[in-house]
């Protein structure tokens, strides 16, 4: 009697079987996982811009806030280039968020006394879950339901 070799039809649809249910617990897990690691990047992004705000209106004391992300991008370290943070944040685009620089209003003066910051979640549910801003005061808001962010003094009860 011949010895089979190699494995049988059986064989190989269970270990196919079992590869498709460690697939299946995994890549949820790794999905989540995504999401959470762009959530953290995107805080810290947040972050990044509101000290680059405190650092341009101390630079350009003329101006106040930074009028957009560009005035502060890579240059030469003047208003319109202030030299404070990276290219790829100026884009407004990074990590799966998509980020806003909204300057306030200008006093007398002509300075711009505020900012509202935003980061948006480019596909809710799967780049990210919550909406992150900030406003002068450095504190960063959060709305669980990933569409908008309001960053009101004293509270929005809308924020989660």
């Amino acid at each position: 009697m011949k010895r089979q070799k190699g494995f049988s039809l059986i064989e190989l649809l269970i270990v196919v079987a079992i590869i498709l249910i460690i697939a299946a617990i995994a890549i949820p897990n790794l999905l989540k996982a995504r999401i959470s690691a762009n959530e953290s990047s995107a805080v810290g992004s947040i972050r990044t811009l509101t000290t680059a705000n405190v650092q341009y209106a101390a630079q350009c004391p003329a101006a106040g806030f930074a009028p957009t992300l560009v005035a502060l991008g890579p240059g030469n370290g003047t208003c319109a280039a202030a030299g404070i943070i990276d290219a790829v944040l100026v884009t407004g685009t990074k990590s799966g968020y998509t980020f806003t620089d909204v300057p306030g209003a200008a006093n007398a003066a002509g300075v711009v006394t505020g900012y509202t910051l935003t980061g948006l979640p480019l596909n809710v549910g799967v780049t990210g879950q919550r909406a992150f801003c900030s406003i002068e005061d450095g504190v960063i808001h959060y709305n669980g339901a990933g569409a908008a962010c309001s960053a009101l003094v004293g509270g929005d009860p809308a924020l989660q």
